[in-house]
């Protein structure tokens, strides 16, 4: 398949429309959203969701997201009228979105299952990105999409990520510039007036507080079991990874850097802040194997960076990788998260 790319610049969305065209005849379109990168099919039709696994290499167990461009389409695509959670719903779709949260709600019928992998619950975000609310309008659908990479690996916040991953299985990469965020939405089931996080992100803990008491699921922090089904995307398998090993390094300050140069000076790499750099002390030879997470007080930077530098960890010439643990707060929690699922959750304390 040949894969055609477009590249949209200062807001003139008129080649958006044969991607629209692409996603109403059942084809696949990669296209920027605040976040990450997504993977596009029309929600409304079996096969072309189906063909969005394919591509991937996805496992069917593994739901997916549908996209939205109006808050009133909660009421077509989900059946939250009648729920005790309605009001509370409705609140934190009015405070967030478009915004990177997505809300795992009941269905609707019109929903197909190939979206939900067999739930009677369907995730539902709005993203906020300019390109991505045309596309969805002009395509007059919602639309279902994961992040555009190959299933495992770390998720795409640029169109070349998307085009080493994916060129020649899809029919079109839309080209929309970097994602502001750099990390995929954060993911929540409203229940009996609490918040279930299902998956950490661009909306925070803390600000979903504000709304509820927030109950954090098992999946965020530990493996689940072969036969656990998951409730929302990444929830089960080893995602965001490289292919060299990584693992998480945990312990104080100095610890860890020391144990950062000794493994510097072996041949392997760092994913380290900034400001640890020159407390690891590499030589000239070694420094192209320390990557930088951006600064330990700036965790949105770090969120924009984490995908990119594990994407370049790939491409040296080292065996395996050691990260610095994020503090586990605010965006911190949801970069936290990812580096943990591309760990396999293995954490060394030194």
């Amino acid at each position: 398949m040949e894969t055609k790319f477009i590249k949209i610049e200062d807001d003139n969305f008129h080649s958006l429309q044969e991607a629209a065209d692409i996603i109403k005849k059942g084809g696949l379109v990669a296209f920027p959203t605040e976040t990450v990168y997504g993977l596009g099919a029309n929600a409304l039709n079996p096969r072309a969701c189906g063909n969005i696994f394919k591509a991937k290499g996805r496992p069917g167990d593994n739901p997916l997201i549908i996209h939205i461009c109006d808050l009133y389409d909660l009421d077509k695509y989900t059946n939250i009228t009648d729920s005790d959670d309605k009001e509370l719903v409705y609140q934190l779709a009015q405070t967030f979105m478009p915004g990177p949260l997505t809300m795992v709600l009941p269905k609707a019928h019109i929903i197909p299952y190939e979206v939900t992998s067999g739930l009677e619950t369907v995730a539902v975000r709005f993203p906020s990105h300019k390109v991505a609310k045309e596309l969805i309008r002009m395509s007059g659908v919602p639309i279902a999409a994961p992040s555009a990479n190959l299933s495992g690996s770390p998720s795409p916040t640029c169109a070349q990520h998307v085009i080493s991953d994916l060129d020649g299985r899809i029919e079109m990469i839309v080209d929309g510039g970097m994602c502001e965020i750099g990390l995929e939405s954060t993911i929540i089931m409203p229940f009996k007036n609490k918040i279930k996080l299902l998956r950490p992100g661009g909306i925070t803990v803390e600000q979903l507080s504000l709304f509820g008491e927030v109950e954090i699921d098992k999946a965020i922090s530990e493996k689940l079991k072969g036969d656990e089904k998951p409730l929302a995307p990444g929830m089960k398998y080893r995602h965001y990874a490289p292919e060299i090993p990584i693992l998480i390094v945990k312990g104080d300050e100095k610890s860890v850097c020391q144990f950062f140069s000794e493994k510097i000076r072996n041949g392997c790499g760092v994913l380290c802040f900034e400001e640890q750099i020159e407390f690891i002390k590499p030589d000239k030879e070694n420094i192209k194997n320390i990557f930088s997470l951006g600064s330990r007080f700036d965790q949105n930077q770090q969120a924009r960076m984490l995908f990119e530098q594990l994407r370049n960890i790939d491409k040296s010439d080292i065996n395996i990788a050691y990260a610095v643990q994020p503090d586990i707060n605010g965006i911190g929690f949801a970069v936290y998260n990812r580096l943990i699922k591309a760990c396999g959750f293995e954490v060394i304390e030194v």
